[in-house]
């Protein structure tokens, strides 16, 4: 597997880079499978392909603010990312291992990887909810998902050293929650890592087994779909 590390200077370029990728892969004849790992450098919002963007964030908070909200091109719950989270994408390949066609599959497949990468620098965790990572029950990785005929891209967030505090304002109460959350609001349901970033990323690399090397990735493409859909209104504000 070949590890990238890329973070782009626009928030909303980040968050279109992983649907980038994705299509890259589906559309090549030969493509390897692909570990990103980055680091934002400003705080954003990043919402669900399905999230109701006035229930799940605050937007007079992000905008007083000028935190960016983003919609991302997977399911699952808005996030709060930032200086002090990691985040993650992997690009793997269904011809290599069909099982992950089945998402149950696929969920525990990545999570048990990340969970096992945490666990050799010290840091126990368990698996909760359809795709969270918690510590003694509070959340501390969000995870999600999107498929093609042949690759499926998993993606996330590790809270390393990011304000909890931030978090909470910036988003509302989910509307759907897992049980284990039991209507907890953010600041007693999320707890940090409290590992370097840096570190967290190498353990993950290892996991993998994902090193660096050469790679040509779609810059073009990138641009294209953040000037036609992830800078757009109809895209980050459309109602479900």
């Amino acid at each position: 597997m070949l590890r990238l590390n890329l973070t782009l200077e626009n928030p909303a370029a980040n968050i279109s880079l992983d649907e980038a990728l994705l299509e890259h892969a589906e559309t090549s004849a030969e493509h390897p499978q692909l570990l990103r790992l980055w680091q934002p450098q400003t705080p954003m919002v990043v919402i669900g392909r399905s999230s109701p963007l006035a229930a799940e964030t605050n937007q007079v908070f992000c905008a007083q603010n000028q935190i960016p909200i983003v919609r991302r091109c997977s399911g699952g719950q808005s996030i709060v990312t930032g200086p002090g989270c990691l985040m993650y994408a992997v690009l793997l390949d269904y011809r290599l291992q069909p099982e992950l066609r089945m998402l149950d599959v696929a969920h525990h497949f990545v999570m048990t990887k990340m969970r096992s990468a945490l666990k050799s620098i010290g840091v126990d965790t368990d698996i909760n909810g359809t795709s969270d990572l918690t510590i003694d029950g509070r959340k501390v990785s969000g995870n999600s998902l999107r498929c093609k005929r042949n690759w499926m891209i998993y993606h996330g967030t590790m809270i390393c050293d990011l304000d909890i505090d931030l978090i909470a304002s910036c988003l509302g109460q989910p509307i759907r929650q897992p049980d284990y959350r039991s209507q907890r609001n953010h600041r007693d349901f999320l707890v940090q890592i409290k590992v370097p970033v840096e570190q967290l990323a190498d353990a993950i690399a290892v996991e993998w087994s994902a090193s660096p090397g050469a790679f040509d990735w779609p810059e073009e493409r990138n641009r294209q779909l953040l000037t036609d859909k992830y800078l757009t209104d109809e895209w980050n504000h459309k109602v479900p």
